[in-house]
This record gives structure tokens, C-alpha cells and sequence, in this order.
């Protein structure tokens, strides 16, 4: 009996060396060597099951690049300028971005408006009692992250940048916001801004701590630009980024191997990862509006931040697109519709959660009859010198560099 009690003795003492070896492990271990990281524990089966519980918290296990809108609907809830709230703007081509970024340095009721200057297209947007930046936009930073950058661009370098133009690390609160737009008239609106000679070269593609290479982004023309390209031809490349580019922008791109599994490997399980992956970061912005929705776009922000614009948008349902796919056939719509029906399925998702986020926004408002009709209409606390004679287009060639962006006008008044 007595080998028999020694041999238990020493399997105990094994179990128990095991077990604190483990503990041991797991607490001593880096966190580069033993942890996952955040889209490693992102299964495909949870991205393929999300569910579209509109505007509630995410899963514990996404990572959220910033504060969501429910987070930010509350009755003591405030964008604090004073303190580090920052505000991103994410804007995606053609989704009448530059009209909202001008208003967002322009016409925002503020003690300290922003300070912009003409001759570089640039506004200097502080905090009231320091040169912190409060906004990373286009006008505001410039193209900081790349020329439009994406959601997977933003979230990996925003936080940096303003590390390196600040001067020292700081612990912020993000706002991420952005614009839809109707995806066909959006997708027409960028086939003619192509056709123009636009390239938007100067985008980096930047996903996983690269940019994307050639093979996997190739190019849909030979030399400089694609001016003149006609609609066929501009429907026909199967590389063309117009395509579903809503769903691209918002999607984190990691989760179908970045650039490799969104053009050339393109799958039906790739197509779902994406879609659901971009209903879920929309969801979770703190703001978006869409193009089609002026006014209401306007109250939900407005309500949303407690910042009031001096301006009321301006809605403009007559444009150039709307000419042009007025004159297209039944068959070229349909295919418009076939290369972009992640966008257009994004884009309902998008409308019926804002008009959900309007509802519930308005049913709170004891003021909401008045505040609907004085929309845009406040006395200004100081006003900016920005009068840029029109829109500025969005930078096209070679020519854009990171801080100095060449940009064209157009009219304001189309949003092409």
C-alpha cells in the first residue's frame, strides 16, 4: 500500500505543479506572446450572425475606436471642448462630405470659432483655452491619415497624429461621424468626378500596418488619369473602387484579409463579413446623417453634441446625378444596382436608424415645434473668415501632398 500512497502523492504534487504552472503562465506571460488581440477573438461566425439591434451597444468583444451614440444620448451628456473630446470625420466621396465639413468649421455656434485661412485651405479649430484640436477633418487637420481615409485607416493613426501634432500623448474621448448617400446616386456622382479626370491617387489603402499593393488594388486605366472613361467601361472594371465603397469605408477591412479579400477574393462569406461589419461600426458611430435628409440630419446632430449650427442645411434635390440616371436604361440602372448591393442594403439599414434615432430624439424635445421651425437660425457668438467662393472638390491627381492638398471648385450648389 505504501508504493501506491507515494505514487498518489507524486501525481498531486504534479496536478498542483501543473496548475500553478498554468496560473503562472497566463499572468506573467506578454500580452504580444499570449493574448489574442481584439480581431483575432472576432470569430467569422460572429461577424456573419451579427444582429441589427439598431443603435444598442456592441459585443464587449469588438473593439470600439469611440464613443457610441448611446453613449453619447444621455440628459447629462455633453462634446466637452474644454476638456479632450475629439470629433472624426469620416468622409467618404461623393456623399456631399465637403458641404458638412465646411459647416462643421464654418458655421458651428462656438465661443471660439475656427480660425480658417484662405490661402491654405486650412482652419485652425482649438479648444476655447488652448490650441488643442477638437476636429480631425479634412479642413480642419487635412488629410492626416491618408487622402479619405477609411475606418480602418482612421482607427489605427488618428490617436498618433494627434499625439505628434500635440506634442505629447493624451487620453481622449472619439466621436466618430460620417455622411450616406443614396448608393446609385453616389456611385453616378463619382463615375462623373472620374470621368472629369479624378483619381484620388493619393489614397493609401492602409490596412494591418501596410498599404495595399498594386496586385491587390490594381488600377481600372493606363497613364494619369481615366478622363473620358464612359459608364460601361467604368462598370465594367472589375477593381473599381466605386463599387460598394460606403461598405468598404465603414468595414474594418481586417476581417477579410484587407484589400486581398475585398477585389480579387472576393466571396459571399467575404461580402456578409463586411456588410455586417459596417452596419456595426455605423451603429456605433456617435453620428452620421444622409444626404438625401438635410434637415434632419442637422436636428439629430444638433441634438446629439448640443452644438447648434448658425445656418440651416440646404437641401438639393436637383442634381447632375439625378440628370444622369434619368437618362440611363433599365438595364444599365440594374447593373448599377448589382455592383453596389452591399451599399444598398447598408444604405436602408443606415435610413430606417437614423429615422429611428429622429423619433426618439423628437419625442424628448419639449421644444421640438419651435426647434424644427428656427432650425440653423442662431446669433452668432463670433464668425469665421471662410468664404472659399464655392465647394472645394475633393483632391484628384498626383498633385496631393499631406498638408498642401490641391483641390478644385465647383458649384456649391450641385452636389455632383
Amino acid at each position: 500500500m505504501e508504493p501506491r500512497s507515494k505514487l498518489r502523492k507524486v501525481i498531486a504534487f504534479c496536478l498542483l505543479l501543473s496548475l500553478f504552472g498554468m496560473v503562472a503562465f497566463g499572468y506573467f506571460c506578454p500580452d504580444q506572446v499570449c493574448a489574442l488581440s481584439q480581431r483575432e477573438r472576432i470569430s467569422e461566425p460572429l461577424a456573419l450572425t451579427y444582429s441589427e439591434s439598431l443603435g444598442r451597444p456592441l459585443p464587449e468583444v469588438i473593439a470600439q475606436p469611440g464613443l457610441s451614440y448611446d453613449e453619447v444620448l444621455h440628459d447629462d451628456f455633453r462634446f466637452d471642448l474644454n476638456a479632450h473630446d475629439v470629433m472624426v470625420f469620416l468622409h467618404i466621396q461623393k456623399t456631399g462630405g465637403t458641404s458638412f465639413g465646411r459647416h462643421l468649421v464654418m458655421d458651428l455656434d462656438l465661443k471660439r470659432p475656427c480660425n480658417c485661412q484662405r490661402a491654405r485651405k486650412r482652419c485652425h479649430c482649438f479648444r476655447p483655452h488652448s490650441n488643442e484640436i477638437w476636429l480631425f477633418s479634412r479642413y480642419s487637420t487635412g488629410w492626416k491619415c491618408g487622402l479619405h481615409a477609411d475606418f480602418t485607416e482612421l482607427t489605427a493613426c488618428v490617436g498618433g497624429e494627434l499625439d505628434r501634432h500635440e506634442g505629447s500623448a493624451v487620453h481622449r474621448r472619439y466621436f466618430y461621424i460620417t455622411l450616406l448617400r443614396e448608393p446609385v446616386a453616389r456611385y453616378l456622382s463619382e463615375y462623373r468626378h472620374v470621368k472629369r479626370g479624378a483619381t484620388w491617387k493619393g489614397s493609401r489603402h492602409w490596412c494591418q500596418g501596410r498599404t495595399a499593393t498594386a496586385y491587390e488594388v490594381p488600377s481600372c486605366y493606363m497613364g494619369d488619369s481615366w478622363r473620358g472613361v464612359t459608364l460601361e467601361e467604368f462598370m465594367s472594371c472589375p477593381w473599381n473602387l466605386a463599387n460598394n465603397r460606403q461598405t468598404r469605408m465603414l468595414a474594418d477591412l481586417a476581417l477579410v484579409g484587407c484589400y486581398n479579400g475585398t477585389l480579387r477574393h472576393r466571396t459571399t462569406d467575404s461580402d456578409r463579413v463586411l456588410l455586417a461589419s459596417a452596419k456595426r461600426n455605423l451603429a456605433a458611430m456617435a453620428y452620421f446623417g444622409l444626404t438625401e435628409y438635410q434637415k434632419k440630419s442637422q436636428y439629430v446632430f444638433e441634438e446629439t453634441f448640443n452644438l447648434l449650427f448658425a445656418v440651416p442645411f440646404t437641401q438639393h434635390n436637383a442634381t447632375v446625378s439625378g440628370a444622369t440616371l434619368a437618362a440611363l436604361s433599365p438595364a444599365q440602372v440594374a447593373r448599377i444596382q448589382q455592383l453596389n448591393s452591399l451599399d444598398l442594403e447598408l444604405y436602408d439599414f443606415a435610413k430606417n436608424l437614423m429615422f429611428k434615432r429622429f423619433e426618439a430624439l423628437k419625442k424628448r424635445d419639449t421644444d421640438f415645434e419651435y426647434r424644427w421651425r428656427h432650425l440653423g437660425e442662431v446669433s452668432r457668438n463670433g464668425v469665421t473668415e471662410f468664404d472659399w467662393d464655392s465647394n472645394l472638390e475633393d483632391a484628384t491627381t498626383e498633385k496631393y501632398r499631406d498638408v498642401h492638398t490641391t483641390v478644385r471648385s465647383h458649384d456649391a450648389k450641385m452636389q455632383i
